[in-house]
């Protein structure tokens, strides 16, 4: 059999990303879901990956596949910051 993916995931919440440090390992897919009325993104740092705009109750995914650390904030909200880190 296939492995199987591992996955994590991480609500947007109240204008903030819950939990603001999340620890995966290398190959985890990791779901980003806005629980806030109003709209947020997840926008990596360096340009990895950005949503667009997530309305309430909308997911985004990305999948690590290499280990480091990938800080991430919301460009609508800039000061909503927190970070992913690949082992």
């Amino acid at each position: 059999p296939a492995p199987s993916e591992t996955s994590d995931t991480v609500d947007i919440s109240n204008f903030s990303f819950v939990a603001e440090t999340v620890t995966v390992s290398v190959g985890t897919k990791v779901t980003w879901t806005n629980q806030d009325s109003v709209a947020h993104t997840v926008t990596s740092d360096d340009d990895l990956f950005d949503s667009g705009r997530l309305s309430n109750g909308a997911s985004v995914s990305y999948t690590f596949t290499e280990a480091g650390t990938y800080s991430y904030f919301c460009s609508i909200h800039p000061y909503m910051t927190a970070k992913i880190i690949v082992q």
